[in-house]
């Protein structure tokens, strides 16, 4: 049976964002960038600055540390790259912890979402939240969608014949989630604003 993890509707998810910014440590700066990779957290928790290339604007994660056992390239936004940026280099990896060389621990996020009120909600479900808006919002192939989520598309002969990871166009589809996710709440906005003509 499958298991669905409690997930924050995608129209919410700016708030969030905003909400989370006002939170101090690292755990708030790992879960903002958890959720503009649509990363797990396992992946962002064990992230380390040898698997980040700046220059480039990538992520690369190792196949040792994915569920599927198959290497993960994720392209990296600004605020992403602005993140990482922001933050101490003490030791291999990105998100340190109260020990030194250490990551942040595992029950981080879930300490973080009980101290902002929201244990209504899962980490792993803002993948779900991303899904639901890349699905609901915008014209981005689905299967583009699931390899951004490090999904396995199609049967074996598919599999065995897409060799790439649709690298740059997944780029485009998570600019657009950053984008939205950096976009003003508007739930409460009720007049849609006209261009003046000239």
């Amino acid at each position: 049976m499958t298991q669905h993890h409690a997930a924050l509707p995608y129209t919410e998810v700016p708030a969030f964002i905003a909400a989370l910014a006002k939170q101090r440590g690292i755990a708030p700066k790992a879960l903002e960038f958890l959720i503009l990779t649509a990363a797990r957290s396992g992946e962002v928790i064990g992230a380390r600055w040898d698997e980040i290339d700046l220059e480039r604007k990538l992520w690369g994660i190792p196949g040792a540390r994915m569920k599927e056992k198959r290497e993960h390239r994720v392209p990296l936004v600004p605020r992403a790259i602005a993140i990482l940026q922001e933050l101490p280099r003490e030791g291999e990896f990105v998100f340190i912890g109260a020990k030194p060389h250490h990551p942040i621990g595992k029950n981080s996020f879930l300490k973080l979402l009980k101290v902002m009120g929201r244990q209504d909600i899962t980490t792993h479900g803002f993948r779900s939240s991303f899904r639901d808006w890349a699905g609901e919002t915008t014209n981005f192939s689905p299967d583009l969608c699931e390899v951004a989520l490090s999904h396995l598309v199609g049967g074996k002969v598919q599999t065995a014949y897409q060799r790439g990871d649709l690298l740059e166009k997944r780029r485009k589809l998570m600019e657009a989630w950053a984008g939205f996710c950096a976009s003003p709440d508007k739930r409460d906005a009720t007049v849609t604003p006209i261009r003046n003509r000239r």
